[in-house]
């Protein structure tokens, strides 16, 4: 893997490399899963819930160590925890993009390599 690819595609895939490079730093706070809410009845037959739709409650999915898990959030926490998690995704397609740039760069730089044997 001592070739570099090179040409204006290769100068494309590079300067999008580097753009995601420049703009996603590894924040600390990122959150991975997904943030829904579901409603639950309480169980107390003179609630509203008994009858109607039940009480909103929120919960992160989220994969640990192999199992998927599921945490309660408190309502005052949605916003923040909504924007952690949402900043989590564009990390984590931030990373595929810089992948997916490496991968092409690696095919390009082969096929090029390639055609200055023949």
């Amino acid at each position: 893997m001592n070739g570099k690819a090179k040409g204006p595609q290769a100068a494309r895939l590079r300067q999008r490399k580097s753009e995601f490079l420049r703009r996603f730093q590894i924040p600390e706070d990122l959150l991975p899963g997904s943030l829904f809410q579901v409603r639950i009845r309480c169980g107390k037959p003179t609630c509203h819930c008994a009858a109607g739709d039940g009480h909103p409650a929120w919960y992160l999915s989220f994969t640990a160590n192999g199992k998927r898990r599921k945490q309660h959030i408190p309502h005052a926490w949605v916003k923040v925890v909504r924007q952690r998690v949402e900043a989590g995704r564009q990390y984590q397609d931030a990373v595929r993009e810089v992948l997916t740039a490496n991968a092409e760069l690696l095919v390009l730089a082969r096929k090029q390599r390639q055609k200055r044997r023949r």
